[in-house]
């Protein structure tokens, strides 16, 4: 894609698992206190997030901006989603295990959205869906549109290996915005001050951050749903 071509003082490659340790490095510093979620529940250090993020690298779809000083700027992790098959064990609760009480509560709202919303269901024929999981930009680049170009390089990686949907969960008003521009649209939106648990709201970040959204974008003319 000429898009790809640009002259940047950045360049866009895979992230693989020797990158961990520097992309967690950035995480800590732009996107683990920003998130509003982790902000409201002022979650502080949380390996099992740290994990967590880190732990779909190994797919060999995530992509990072490298500056020309060898310094990571930005990030777009993803991982891929399969669809189940009537042999697939059903899949354990990510909730279940966790030994952090407040990332606890976060992984609990992902059980809900899981039990209550299939993106499968929206796309029934796609056997595999690209699932954005986080982009986070270092402060001093944002507003030079790397999370576009990095977005530009998962999209052509759908297109390498015929992947027809990409899937974001955006916890951040901001983040839903920010893919809405990239020509995304809504899917799926679960309002926190509807989401209760023993009757109390155990999420309810700040304004406008007032809903989590699932977000899609398809490629190669996918037939949906929707």
């Amino acid at each position: 894609m000429e898009s790809l071509k640009v002259n940047r003082p950045y360049r866009v490659e895979l992230i693989t698992e020797k990158d961990s340790e520097d992309v967690l490095k950035m995480l800590k510093k732009f996107f683990f206190k920003d998130e509003p979620l982790n902000h409201f529940l002022n979650l502080g250090e949380c390996k099992e997030l740290e994990k967590y993020s880190l732990k779909c690298i190994g797919e060999n779809c995530s992509f990072k901006a490298v500056h020309d000083n060898g310094d990571i700027i930005g990030v777009f992790i993803s991982g891929l989603l399969k669809r189940p098959t009537p042999e697939d064990e059903a899949p354990q609760s990510l909730a279940e295990g966790c030994e952090h009480p407040k990332f606890k509560k976060i992984m609990q709202l992902m059980d809900y959205i899981d039990s209550n919303f299939n993106i499968f269901d929206v796309y029934p024929d796609a056997n595999t869906i690209l699932d954005g999981k986080i982009v986070s930009v270092n402060t001093n680049y944002r507003g030079l549109g790397i999370a576009g170009v990095l977005t530009e390089h998962t999209l052509n990686y759908m297109r390498q290996h015929d992947i027809p949907v990409m899937h974001v969960l955006c916890s951040s008003h901001y983040s839903a915005r920010v893919v809405e521009k990239m020509g995304f649209h809504q899917v799926y939106e679960l309002k926190y001050a509807d989401y209760k648990v023993n009757g109390e709201n155990p999420l309810l970040p700040a304004e406008p951050h007032v809903a989590a959204r699932i977000m899609v974008r398809e490629v190669n003319n996918t037939n949906s749903k929707i």
